[in-house]
């Protein structure tokens, strides 16, 4: 049944030429709700039923909460699809549809919108599933005081599949475990959905709404199409629709479970963006829909956002805070010598045209770390810790924390009591500080467990520190007091050599990235990736996000690797390179499920890998803090 809508209530949306090109974005009229469209490309969709759900808060992979109710003009569905039951309104002969009073949502939900089916001009098409996100459930619980128009379309598809993935298993089962810090990543994860496309005027951004990012508006679009050569089609039986549902599986391999519908498939795409990308490529459509696409096939299917610092020659470590925001250390700085940058989970600059902790003393602080409170810590191959607060305050001093045998300071890991441990390079030892910046680990801090030239160190959720030596072949373990649990030589063999970087997971196994592979220890030292690790794709930074997958770039190949916690590499993540991986330098997966990576470690440029990661308690220092160490918020 068709909603009747009258020229006066609604705006229509124009297109001009061969590509959807909205000439104005219809104006929202009071008391009318929920108001858009729905389109298949150019074609309005006729008779799409058109669903309101919530983001579920009950745990991950629960089914939405459907949010329309009873009311005149909704309707019980009556399949036995995942929407049986769920009461919908339809679209009329334009793609129209208006929700009014016929539902109520729980202030700071997260809220979107799915349409499912109709006719897109070649008959009833069951694979359509076209969705966008409201974002927010506003504190009346309800959207009428802000009417908005949502122009839902395959970009629109696009942008909120890949800005929700991380909490997607499929387009009726969104949702979190409800923890504050879950419902911080699940609201930045919608929001982010309008740095990639206007959600009321249909079309991919070239440049994010705030002006500091870059959005790969042809990648976009030509999902966009993808996805619309087989909503305008005759459906499942339509060789778009065929080749996209098998190529567009849950598990990214030809065995896995197939969508029944386009939504689902977007969904899939994103967590599988290196899989099948020459089948998805070469889906022929009737005409570009979506203007300017590739013109070339690309590796894989990874959007990435791509933004500008501050006064800055070149971006060090990354760390995420519990709110979302990216901190970055500077390898090297101006004149203003600053410690760090800051950028919101939209990519807004906040530390300002200067940077945080501006300090003409030092020249260089290449790691940083956050404690649970959120202040950061930081050292760069110096005599100086330094420790800003969340607002990008000093509280170290002009001389920053200094004693205790701190000399040539290489790395810093914050533990659960917001104490800083440092790796003390060529001193040869470990330097522990209090949270008031004092050394306490006496005056020649802590050795032994085979600990030489120390470059890198990570907390376990048990709070022991593993420590590991720059380009070196040992791994050393010491106590959360600083004694030494690995043998005098340190843990070896397993093709540990020409050690880089160091990270926990969730079971307390550290890996140990080095120049040319990847090495698992168990939580006591035990090698648990065979004789010469996992990979051959190593040489640069380590990441675990919440599903214990671990991403690992190759600064020398401009790649990027995704390997399970067993160390088998994701279907799809072979294909991580190109354009849109570039030379990652360090990276950071947050708590919305994005990746975060510097550019390649000289120039001041940050890339977000959108919805490629599962959401990961941040910062580290809280899963340390708490034993949830790569897990889910």
């Amino acid at each position: 049944m068709n909603l009747r809508l009258t020229l006066a209530a609604i705006l229509p949306l124009l297109l001009t030429g061969c590509s959807l090109t909205p000439t104005a974005t219809p104006t929202p009229q009071p008391a009318l709700g929920i108001q858009g469209t729905v389109h298949g490309g150019q074609q309005p969709v006729n008779g799409a039923h058109v669903y309101l759900f919530a983001a579920a808060t009950s745990g991950y992979g629960a089914p939405s909460t459907s949010l329309l109710t009873a009311a005149p003009s909704t309707f019980p569905d009556t399949s036995t699809g995942p929407t049986a039951g769920d009461y919908y309104v339809t679209t009329n002969a334009r793609g129209y549809f208006n929700i009014t009073g016929d539902y109520a949502c729980t202030p700071g939900t997260q809220v979107y919108i799915v349409a499912l089916g109709g006719n897109p001009g070649s008959g009833i098409n069951p694979a359509s599933g076209l969705m966008s996100v409201l974002g927010n459930c506003p504190a009346a619980g309800n959207f009428l005081a802000a009417t908005p128009f949502l122009s839902i379309n395959e970009v629109t598809t696009i942008a909120a599949a890949y800005a929700i993935a991380g909490f997607a298993t499929d387009v009726t089962h969104v949702a979190s475990s409800g923890t504050p810090l879950a419902q911080t990543g699940i609201a930045n994860a919608f929001a982010n959905a309008a740095n990639l496309a206007s959600l009321s005027g249909g079309q991919a951004y070239a440049t994010t709404p705030n002006g500091n990012g870059i959005v790969p508006l042809a990648e976009i679009n030509t999902l966009a199409n993808i996805l619309a050569a087989c909503v305008n089609s005759t459906g499942l039986t339509s060789s778009a629709c065929g080749t996209l549902l098998s190529s567009a599986t849950a598990d990214g391999t030809s065995t896995g479970t197939q969508p029944t519908e386009t939504a689902t498939a977007a969904i899939n795409i994103a967590h599988f963006p290196g899989a099948n990308v020459a089948a998805l490529y070469s889906i022929p459509t009737p005409a570009t829909v979506f203007a300017p696409a590739l013109t070339a096939q690309p590796n894989n299917f990874i959007i990435t956002l791509e933004f500008g610092l501050a006064n800055t020659v070149a971006a060090g470590q990354l760390a995420i805070d519990a709110s979302g925001n990216v901190w970055i250390a500077q390898a090297n700085t101006k004149t203003t010598q600053m410690i760090a940058d800051e950028l919101s989970p939209a990519g807004a600059l906040l530390s300002g045209a200067n940077g945080f902790g501006t300090d003409p003393s030092r020249t260089q602080f290449t790691s940083l770390s956050l404690d649970p409170s959120g202040n950061l810590w930081s050292v760069g191959y110096n005599s100086y810790l330094t420790e800003l607060s969340q607002s990008g305050t000093l509280l170290s001093g002009t001389n920053g924390f200094t004693g205790g045998g701190l000399s040539d300071g290489y790395a810093v890991a914050l533990d659960g009591s917001g104490n800083a441990w440092v790796a003390n390079g060529n001193a040869n030892n470990v330097i522990e500080f209090s949270p008031s910046g004092s050394p306490i680990s006496g005056t020649t801090g802590y050795t032994g467990g085979g600990l030489t030239d120390p470059g890198a160190i990570a907390i376990d959720g048990l709070g022991n520190a593993w420590v590991i030596p720059y380009m070196g072949s040992s791994v050393t373990r010491l106590s959360n007091t600083g004694a030494a649990l690995s043998p005098a030589t340190g843990y070896t063999g397993g093709g540990i050599t020409g050690t880089l970087t160091i990270a926990i997971d969730s079971a307390n196994s550290a890996w140990i990235v080095d120049e040319t592979n990847v090495v698992k220890l168990s939580s006591s030292g035990a090698i648990l990736s065979g004789s010469g690790g996992f990979t051959t794709a190593g040489n640069g930074s380590i990441a675990i996000d919440g599903a214990g997958n671990v991403f690992v770039p190759n600064i020398q190949k401009s790649t990027l690797t995704e390997l399970n916690n067993s160390g088998t590499v994701v279907p799809g993540a072979a294909a991580y390179s190109g354009a849109s991986i570039g030379t990652m330098y360090a990276v950071a997966v947050d708590g919305s499920g994005n990746l975060w990576c510097n550019a390649d470690g000289t120039t001041p440029l940050i890339h977000e890998l959108i919805g490629i990661a599962t959401p990961v308690v941040t910062p580290i220092s809280a899963g340390v803090k708490n034993n949830t160490l790569a897990t889910r918020p």
